[in-house]
C-alpha cells in the first residue's frame, strides 16, 4: 500500500512586519504558541507530516511495509499551474501514484479535530461584458445603453436556483445540494463601466461572477448555462456579451469508506472528538489530486489564517502530529484501506 501525505510551503504575504507581535517569518514561540506566516497554513501540518514520517521510519526500520510519500510543492496560494498539478502527472507517469492521499489543509474550525473535509465544491469564474455607444444622457435615443442588458442578465442570473433534478436547471427547487453538499450558489463580485460622470451614457459594461457548485454540476455544463442565459438576453434585447471563464477545480467528493474511519478514528483517538465530514470552504490541491487517488484533508485549526499574527499552538501542533502518526501505523498495521 502506497499512503501520500501532501502539502504546500507557499504562503500568502504577511503584510506589514511592523503589524505583527512576532516577525512573521521568526518562527518565534511566546506563550505556548509558534507565530509565522504558513503556521495555521500550512508549514504547521507540513512539519507534523514530516516528524510523524521520521518517527514511522524508525519504527518499521529496514522492513517497511509499504510506500509512505509525502508531496510537498509550492503555487497553491497562487494560480496553481505549477505545483500540485504537475508533481501528480509526474508521479502517474513513473507509476508512483499513492492508493491514497492526505493533505494537511487546516481543516479544524473551533478545535483540532471536529472536521475532515472528504470533499469540496467547484469554482469557475466568469467575465462578461457588452458593448454599447456613448452619449449624452439628455440624448438616449443617439446612444446605445448597454447597462440595461447586463442587469437584465446579472438578474436572471441572480435569480436562478442552480441545483435541479438530472440533467437540467429547476428555478423551482429552493433547497438544492445532496448528500454532501449545500445547494450551489452564483455570486456578483463587480459591476464597472468606467464611468465617472452622471450625463455620459457609457459604451461598455462588464461584469464578474462566480459560481460556486457542488457534484449536481459540472463546469462544462456551468459554462454552457450561462452561454444560454446570454444568448437569450440578446434575443429579448440585442447586443452581444463577450464571455470569458476560468474554471478553478470541479466539485468532488470521497465517499466515506476504509480510509475515512481510519482518519476518523486516529482523530478521536488523540482528541475525543469525532470529526464532521465536511465538504465546505474554497478550494485546495485536493481538486488536482481526486483524479489520481482518494484525497481527504485533515489538519489544525484555522482561526487564524491569512491574518496578521498568524500562529498555532505548540501543543496543538504536537498533538497533530501524533494523529498523523496514528494514521501511518493504522494505515500500514492492516494493509491497504
Amino acid at each position: 500500500p502506497h499512503l501520500c501525505f501532501a502539502g504546500h510551503v507557499d504562503v500568502v504575504p504577511p503584510g506589514r512586519s511592523e503589524d505583527w507581535t512576532h516577525p512573521p517569518f521568526a518562527a518565534e514561540i511566546a506563550d505556548g504558541y509558534i507565530y509565522g506566516r504558513g503556521a495555521q497554513d500550512m508549514k504547521g501540518s507540513v512539519a507534523a507530516f514530516a516528524a510523524a514520517a521520521l518517527g514511522a521510519a524508525r519504527d518499521y526500520g529496514e522492513v517497511w511495509p509499504g510506500t509512505l510519500s509525502l508531496v510537498l510543492t509550492a503555487d497553491e496560494e497562487g494560480p496553481a499551474v505549477n505545483g500540485t498539478a504537475k508533481v501528480f502527472q509526474w508521479m502517474a507517469e513513473q507509476s508512483q501514484i499513492p492508493d491514497h492521499c492526505l493533505v494537511g489543509e487546516p481543516t479544524s474550525a473551533e478545535k483540532l479535530g471536529d472536521t475532515i473535509k472528504i470533499g469540496r465544491r467547484g469554482s469557475l469564474s466568469f467575465t462578461v461584458s457588452i458593448s454599447g455607444v456613448q452619449g449624452h444622457s439628455a440624448y438616449p435615443e443617439k446612444a446605445d445603453n448597454p447597462i440595461p442588458r447586463l442587469v437584465r442578465l446579472l438578474d436572471r442570473l441572480a435569480a436562478t436556483r442552480l441545483d435541479g433534478g438530472n440533467d437540467r436547471f429547476d428555478i423551482a427547487r429552493l433547497d438544492g445540494g445532496n448528500e454532501h453538499f449545500g445547494a450551489s450558489t452564483l455570486a456578483i463580485t463587480s459591476v464597472d463601466v468606467g464611468n465617472p460622470a452622471s450625463n455620459v451614457i457609457p459604451a461598455h459594461a462588464s461584469a464578474r461572477f462566480n459560481i460556486r457548485f457542488n457534484t449536481e454540476h459540472t463546469g462544462e455544463k456551468l459554462v454552457r448555462w450561462v452561454h444560454e442565459q446570454c444568448r437569450a438576453v440578446e434575443a429579448e434585447a440585442g447586443g452581444k456579451f463577450d464571455i470569458k471563464h476560468s474554471l478553478a477545480g470541479e466539485a468532488f467528493v470521497t465517499e466515506p469508506g476504509a480510509f475515512v474511519g481510519i482518519v476518523q478514528d486516529a482523530v478521536f483517538q488523540e482528541t475525543g472528538l469525532m470529526p464532521a465530514l465536511s465538504t465546505s470552504g474554497g478550494t485546495s490541491d485536493a481538486r488536482f489530486i481526486k483524479t489520481y487517488c482518494p484525497v481527504l484533508e485533515f489538519g489544525p485549526t484555522n482561526a487564524t489564517i491569512h491574518q496578521v499574527d498568524e500562529r498555532i499552538a505548540v501543543e496543538e501542533l504536537r498533538a497533530t502530529q501524533r494523529i498523523y502518526s496514528a494514521v501511518i501505523d493504522t494505515y500500514f498495521g492492516s494493509g491497504r484501506a
